[in-house]
């Protein structure tokens, strides 16, 4: 799952060729030593999940200070937010040569450490420890990027283009120690070679990291960038608690300078003609083997095909007596009435969506929240399966993690008669029993007024500071209806913004966001605090999105640890990256089709058409609780008459 990089190939470089003895005198006495050298390459050759290596104290400490004060003092950042990722980006350093002459000059020690880093006695060290082969001088690819409190960037292999070496280089707070805790760390994930159906070798990432390495002032941590491989994320910087100071932790700024080495460009030594297509190819390659294992993707659908019975019930309009008395156990009395079920399904054909609060009924929605309420807060979290399912895949964690990572429950199919002795939970009736029910598919057939064949059901539980689902597109070419019960019972998901006329920012105000995507001065504060009565953003919200009629391949992911970074997952391609969303200027359109919150008792009708995209957001650590739902998807059905009002809207 990738998104495509549409940032432009660096141009001419301005930066000076330097000898090995200057560039030398930029890091720390010692380090070029042939003894510590062959230290971090045997560390490097002995590494897991796949080879990298830490440095510490790397730049010489005066000049790296004087960096850090020159970006805190002459460098902008532009809050962005995408399904990924959550950072302070630097405005114009997706390569410092892009910049002026004025402004350069602000920043001479950091000119000086790009030509350090990218100095050709550098980069020989580097590419004898990784055993890379050579590396680029002249393809420069670096930024700056802030993470402060709730910032993060989830699980991505980091291929594009001709990258062969990913590194970061922490600046944070030299006086001042970052603990473990306060989150931020490089987490690398293992992956399995597994053989799918037709007995093709595939590799799969492992829902958990295996190494965690977290940030330190002037440590550069690097990787070979490896297709399906190099997967790896960024801890969320986590909040301070009520008892902690600002004092204590400055506020918790993970500040870094990351990018990437790049294979030699024509006219370098090392160069091969070709060799970038064939990284293209590879990257290609390592795509379609991704698509070859959808099959070890979980949960897997789980479809239901529904009989067609439409001549049978070609007369009944309304719910019968019988359905009435089924629905009333758990829907709102509101909900089944004539009346409001024509009402809804008038709205539905103005808006292709709903959103229904207090769904479920007082009786049966206290009864669950109960029951929720008594697994929110438990030390290790779960789904728990029906009573009598069988062990299997009818709950687990959703994976591989650059895909989502969410528990999931899928309900028990055919649902067992109920005995004395099986006692089912009010969550139990809600997946079990109400979803799968032919008299809820008949209500929601009525309210949309679409014909539906066929569904698919899936309970899921995001876990603070651990779950989400990344954006993915809808391929298939008839529309697909998709209902989403938020069951959520904490409080907290939406912090109340102010009330704006147009519906669609509206909806994003309520889902947390808090930027125009206008870069701001950093300065001293690097970003200010939020006041103490605001509530922090969680996150936990599910978006749909606009995607693009042109169909663009998207070969490789990026990442946010530079400013060129444009996420993951296969898509089509809007503006420069369609899941931005929290970074369009006022005047422009952000792309939001639909949003919701993490909320208790709502449920959320959507009609989404091809290309449309869906995720939701990383539910933060600072959360009250976790985010509770139960989804389903169902096929559609249209007749002539919606047939003929298609063809003729799209004329």
């Amino acid at each position: 799952m990738k998104r495509k990089n549409d940032t432009p190939a660096n141009g001419a470089s301005k930066k000076r060729a330097i000898s090995d003895s200057e560039a030398e005198k930029n890091f720390r006495a010692g380090l070029f030593d042939s003894k510590v050298l062959d230290d971090y390459t045997q560390q490097y050759a002995k590494s897991s999940p796949y080879k990298h290596a830490v440095i510490h104290n790397l730049i010489s400490s005066p000049l790296l200070r004087a960096v850090r004060t020159e970006i805190r003092e002459h460098i902008s950042f532009t809050p962005k937010e995408t399904d990924i990722y959550k950072i302070h980006q630097s405005g114009d350093l997706a390569n410092l040569d892009g910049l002026d002459d004025a402004a350069l000059r602000r920043l001479p020690s950091l000119l000086t450490l790009r030509d350090a880093l990218y100095s050709a006695a550098f980069r020989r060290y580097i590419a004898s420890v990784a055993g890379s082969g050579p590396l680029s001088g002249v393809k420069t690819d670096m930024a700056v990027n802030v993470y402060t409190p709730g910032c993060h960037l989830l699980c991505h292999d980091d291929v594009i283009g001709s990258r062969r070496v990913s590194w970061i280089l922490y600046l944070l707070d030299p006086d001042r120690d970052w603990k473990p805790e306060w989150g931020g760390a490089l987490r690398l994930y293992p992956t399995e070679v597994l053989k799918n159906q037709d007995g093709d070798e595939v590799k799969i990432p492992q829902p958990d990291f295996s190494v965690s390495i977290p940030p330190a002032w002037n440590q550069l941590s690097f990787f070979t960038v490896q297709p399906g491989e190099s997967f790896h994320d960024v801890e969320e910087v986590y909040r301070r608690s009520k008892d902690e100071s600002e004092e204590e932790d400055g506020g918790r700024v993970r500040m870094a300078i990351s990018g990437w080495f790049h294979i030699p460009q024509e006219g370098e030594e090392g160069y091969e003609e070709g060799l970038e297509e064939k990284l293209a190819e590879k990257s290609s390659l390592a795509q379609l083997q991704r698509g070859k294992a959808d099959a070890f993707d979980r949960p897997q659908p789980q479809w239901v095909e529904f009989e067609d019975n439409s001549e049978d019930n070609e007369e009944e309009e309304e719910l019968s007596t019988a359905e009435i008395e089924f629905l009333l156990n758990y829907l709102n009395p509101n909900y089944l009435t004539p009346d409001t079920v024509d009402e809804l399904q008038a709205m539905f054909a103005d808006e292709s969506s709903l959103q229904l609060s207090t769904f479920l009924s007082n009786k049966f929605s206290a009864r669950l929240q109960t029951w929720i309420e008594s697994k929110d807060h438990e030390e290790y979290p779960s789904l728990p399966a029906h009573p009598s399912a069988l062990k299997g895949d009818s709950t687990g964690v959703a994976c591989p993690p650059h895909k989502h990572r969410f528990l999931y429950r899928q309900p028990v199919l055919p649902l067992p008669t109920p005995t004395p002795d099986l006692e089912l939970s009010p969550y139990d009736e809600l997946v079990d029993v109400l979803f799968p029910h032919p008299s809820f598919r008949k209500w929601l057939a009525l309210a949309t007024g679409l014909t539906l064949t066929k569904s698919n059901i899936l309970a899921r539980r995001f876990r603070r500071g651990v779950d989400y689902s990344l954006a993915t597109a809808y391929e298939e070419e008839e529309p697909q209806l998709e209902i989403c019960l938020g069951i959520t019972p904490s409080s907290g998901w939406a912090p109340e913004e102010a009330e704006e006329d147009d519906a669609t920012a509206g909806a994003e105000e309520k889902n947390g966001s808090s930027s125009n995507g206008k870069a701001k001065s950093i300065a001293k504060e690097l970003v200010p605090p939020a006041p103490a009565t605001e509530e922090p953003e969680v996150g936990g919200y599910e978006m749909y999105m606009a995607g693009d009629d042109d169909e663009a391949s998207a070969p490789a992911a990026s990442n946010a640890e530079s400013s060129t970074h444009t996420g993951a997952g296969q898509r089509r391609k809007t503006k420069a990256d369609p899941a931005v969303y929290r970074s369009a200027a006022d005047d422009e359109d952000d792309g939001v089709l639909f949003s919701m919150p993490a909320s208790w008792n709502a449920l959320s009708v959507v009609l989404r058409d091809q290309g449309v995209l869906r995720f939701v957001k990383y539910v933060s650590k600072a959360a009250k609780g976790d985010r509770w739902d139960v989804c389903a998807e169902f096929g559609v059905e249209f007749g002539e008459e919606g047939s003929d009002e298609e063809e003729g809207d799209e004329e």
